[in-house]
């Protein structure tokens, strides 16, 4: 274990420590807890949490963030939409993660702030291609995300896009929205979605509102991945400080990180599927942490959800 974020800041100064960064790269995969807090939070601040994890991606060269969204039948009411929208939802976003506006140059003085957004046609090519090959293992449809109407960052990612698609998987059904037009599609029709492929910040807001269709923020997985075996692995929530010490968040998200840690870094994709098991295994069985329990569940604790699904694999 070794430090990252606001507890990294605490002892070192420093979101990010060498030794952290030399131990991750010392290692076959990388789980990674949350980084923040009301503590750090300050937006002024020199030093930020966030500054850790966004050089951990980029140290790692970790480009592709896919983000698995399936709706279990059991949560099918743990979700704020309607039923009818909901049932056999299974997709998976595919974020671009090292490239955009999170990493563009920022400036700032009394009266005027920017943040450069730069994308460059190589890491839209290989986020594209990661995406597609994805497609092409689950149901053939691809959609990609952008701004094209707007942002010359946009209009670069759809020509790159429409070219690589064209050329190196004509096999594939494809689609192209405008971010606007997604976010509601996203909420009004995600039955049809299967793969979607966007740029860093869209990618960011959308997974998260894709989090409702599964009926908590604390149901979804993520893995970063890159050109080697080494991802990534965390929740797509953060540290959820209201909560801290309750033994009440849902572990469901952090342990589906884990299965895809076996998955995608070590190759174990038999003990990932059983994990994965495990915790539908728990939930069909009736378990319920309070951010997903509906009306007449009973809620349970961390604790308790964490050992329904570890007894599942017994």
């Amino acid at each position: 274990m070794r430090l990252i974020g606001g507890a990294a800041i605490d002892k070192h100064r420093n979101p990010l420590p060498p030794e952290t960064v030399a131990a991750c790269m010392d290692s076959e995969a990388v789980f990674l807890g949350a980084v923040g807090g009301p503590k750090w939070s300050d937006p002024h601040a020199m030093l930020r949490p966030e500054k850790g994890l966004l050089e951990l991606r980029s140290v790692l060269g970790v480009y592709a963030n896919l983000r698995p969204v399936q709706v279990l039948d059991e949560l099918i009411d743990a979700s704020p939409l309607k039923r009818e929208y909901l049932t056999g939802v299974d997709l998976i976003v595919v974020r671009e993660l090292t490239g955009g506006i999170y990493f563009g140059k920022k400036t700032r003085d009394e009266t005027v702030a920017s943040d450069l957004c730069i994308y460059h046609t190589h890491e839209i090519e290989r986020i594209v291609r990661v995406a597609a090959r994805l497609a092409g293992e689950r149901r053939n449809k691809l959609c990609s995300i952008d701004k094209a109407n707007i942002l010359e960052t946009s209009r670069l990612w759809r020509d790159v896009t429409d070219r690589i698609l064209e050329r190196e998987f004509p096999e594939l059904e494809t689609e192209t929205l405008l971010v606007d037009a997604a976010a509601m599609h996203l909420l009004s029709r995600p039955g049809d979605f299967d793969v979607i492929v966007t740029e860093n910040m869209f990618g960011d807001i959308l997974t998260d509102e894709a989090s409702m269709l599964a009926g908590s923020l604390g149901m979804l997985p993520s893995a970063s991945l890159g050109d080697s075996t080494r991802g990534l692995y965390e929740p797509i929530h953060g540290s959820a400080p209201d909560i801290a010490g309750r033994d009440i968040a849902n572990p469901c998200g952090a342990i589906a990180s884990a299965a895809m840690l076996l998955r995608h870094s070590l190759g174990l994709d038999d003990e990932a599927t059983a994990v994965e098991k495990a915790i539908r295994a728990a939930i069909a069985g009736g378990a319920r942490t309070a951010d997903i329990v509906a009306e007449g569940d009973i809620a349970v604790s961390t604790t308790e959800m964490t050992d329904r699904i570890v007894a599942g694999l017994t």
